[in-house]
């Protein structure tokens, strides 16, 4: 119960990061699980063709929550730990630049590019002609995430264990040649889909230096839908009246703004290093009227 109840609590309280990585790691163990039940049953487990991308059209319309779900779904342990050390990494240099909604929006939005260029891909080259496949992983979202970062803040310098350091932009360059090379190899949709997520990390980054986050939209549209679900069951607030006492003096009135700029300088260190995401309400709400000053 202890560890349910951490879990929880830092999912609750933790960084959109922190939520995608609970997520996906959370769908795999129930899959598996599902999984393990098949077959004791002597049944086959078929469990994962449901929420994997086919490359059919005709499987899409029968199946349409797939592009969202096959993000979040991976066929192994290796398959998952390395999308989620890769989603870790890069999405914590997306955090010390950007704010966690940005986070999710190229997350979910980099894996529907993925799925869109995969299907489109194996219903136009011959080569996939009489191939069906299905696509499953976070990969795409994160090479999204990773050509996001690396556009925004391209001389930022990481540290790669046993090789040395390099600019950001030189390792998602490295990464998408990879998969450029990788189409003609073992994974082609895998691949395909790779590019799919870069492009859309590209594109919006592109937009957002033009002052435009193509992705807010989207966001918005998905707190709406999950404020319909919560908001049924949340309980209304107690109307709360609360005053401050104006400062008796120029030295007292001083001695506090003093207090509350070194606060919001603490503030802003803290969204340095963790993201704004790791703000507590008053936290947030104290930037919020400093802002409006």
């Amino acid at each position: 119960m202890d560890l349910l109840s951490d879990i929880k609590r830092t999912f609750n309280e933790g960084s959109a990061l922190t939520r995608l990585i609970y997520i996906n790691s959370g769908v795999f163990l129930v899959v598996n699980i599902i999984g393990v039940a098949l077959f004791l049953a002597g049944h086959s487990n078929n469990l994962a063709d449901w929420f994997s991308v086919p490359s059919n059209f005709s499987d899409i319309i029968a199946r349409p929550w797939t592009p969202l779900t096959y993000m979040f779904l991976h066929t192994g342990f290796i398959h998952l730990l390395f999308n989620i050390l890769g989603l870790y990494w890069f999405g914590k240099l997306f955090l010390y630049r950007m704010e966690g909604n940005k986070l999710l929006s190229v997350y979910l939005l980099g894996g529907l590019s993925g799925a869109v260029f995969y299907v489109i891909s194996y219903n136009i080259f011959p080569v996939f002609d009489s191939v069906n496949g299905l696509l499953l992983g976070a990969s795409a979202s994160v090479f999204a995430i990773l050509v996001a970062i690396a556009f925004y803040d391209p001389n930022n310098e990481i540290h790669l264990s046993f090789i040395g350091t390099f600019k950001l932009k030189y390792v998602a360059l490295f990464y998408v040649l990879l998969s450029v090379i990788g189409i003609s190899a073992t994974n082609p949709g895998g691949n395909i889909a790779h590019l799919g997520g870069a492009t859309w990390g590209w594109f919006y980054i592109f937009q957002l230096k033009k002052g435009n986050d193509i992705g807010s939209g989207f966001i918005q549209l998905l707190n709406k839908i999950a404020g319909a679900f919560t908001g049924v069951f949340k309980p209304k607030n107690n109307l709360k009246v609360a005053f401050k006492q104006a400062p008796k003096d120029d030295y007292e009135y001083n001695r506090l703004k003093k207090m509350e700029q070194e606060e919001v300088n603490r503030i802003l260190e803290k969204i340095g290093k963790s993201g704004y995401d790791s703000l507590s309400k008053n936290e947030k709400e104290l930037l919020f009227r400093q802002g409006k000053n």
